[in-house]
């Protein structure tokens, strides 16, 4: 066992006096030790957070004897330094953007695609009438996503409602969306359900879940994290690379943040591009004077911004 763990999870449920709630609960997080980003909606709790095995039981044990979140669905990877430099809690309007606020208030504990656990996930892959719909962002997608899926081109979730006349064709098919750890799908698949689409599904637990179950067979790639590995293995079964180098086209995935802090795309950047571009996209971002210092991980800390 590794001495740290990182969890992932969220739920979605109305919290009473949610503010008051982000700012007590940052006060347990800060007393208890543990690093992380968590999010606090009217809608629910959002969060990822790293700490050691103890501190991680004491987290878990502390959100479910809240009745509110006492089915909470905690997804463990074992890690051997804290994956998050600092802790972040903060209140916002949604636990994850969706721009859906002002377009269809969807409700996931309403309007959802229906769950698939891992190994039925498995058994329908092979049938014709089924299409997986990745419903992240671009550059999550280009490094890792499941075998023939459906990738929209977005930079953001927020962008998802853009793309409804773009799968208009997928109407009639069994459309299975899947994310990282299954909270865009609760939003995206019940936006599906309500625009006229027949048979919507969800990967319950997202990608992570899949892997942690069923070795990650078809997924191809590596999976994005919103933490400082930046990308994790997922697939155990038949693994591959399927990005490249942004700069000189070879096979690789190792994500960064462009140095240049003005600019901050994401791209894949081999090692050897990676030291002799500074950790740049470009040779006008390599002389931008708010470059920051390349380490060769391309994971740059963002300034504390506590609730």
């Amino acid at each position: 066992m590794k001495p740290y763990q990182t969890l992932l999870y969220y739920k979605y449920t109305h919290i009473p006096e949610a503010e008051e709630f982000a700012k007590q609960h940052l006060e347990f997080c800060e007393r208890l030790g543990i690093v992380g980003r968590i999010i606090v909606a009217d809608e629910g709790l959002n969060g990822t957070i790293s700490g050691t095995v103890v501190q991680c039981k004491k987290y878990m044990d502390h959100v479910k004897s809240n009745s509110l979140f006492g089915d909470v669905d905690f997804k463990m990877d074992e890690v051997d330094v804290p994956s998050f430099e600092r802790l972040y809690v903060r209140y916002k309007p949604e636990i994850v953007h969706s721009s859906l606020r002002g377009i269809q208030n969807i409700d996931p504990n309403e309007t959802t695609g229906a769950h698939l656990k891992p190994h039925e996930v498995l058994e329908m892959m092979e049938d014709e009438d089924v299409v997986f719909l990745d419903v992240r962002s671009n550059y999550e997608s280009n490094v890792g996503r499941f075998k023939n899926a459906v990738a929209l081109d977005i930079d953001n979730f927020r962008d998802f409602p853009e793309k409804l006349k773009e799968i208009e064709n997928l109407k009639e098919k069994k459309v299975i969306t899947y994310c990282t750890g299954g909270i865009k799908c609760e939003k995206a698949s019940g936006f599906l359900v309500e625009n006229g689409f027949k048979n919507v599904y969800q990967v319950e637990g997202g990608i992570v879940k899949y892997a942690k179950e069923t070795g990650g067979k078809n997924f191809e790639g590596k999976l994005y994290v919103f933490d400082n590995r930046v990308v994790v293995d997922v697939n155990s079964v038949n693994p591959n690379i399927i990005s490249a180098c942004k700069i000189c086209g070879t096979p690789s995935a190792h994500m960064v943040n462009c140095a240049n802090q003005e600019c901050n795309e994401h791209f894949v950047l081999c090692e050897d591009c990676g030291w002799k571009m500074k950790g740049c996209c470009c040779e006008t971002c390599m002389q931008a004077p708010g470059r920051r210092v390349y380490d060769g991980t391309g994971y740059y800390q963002r300034e504390t911004n506590l609730t």
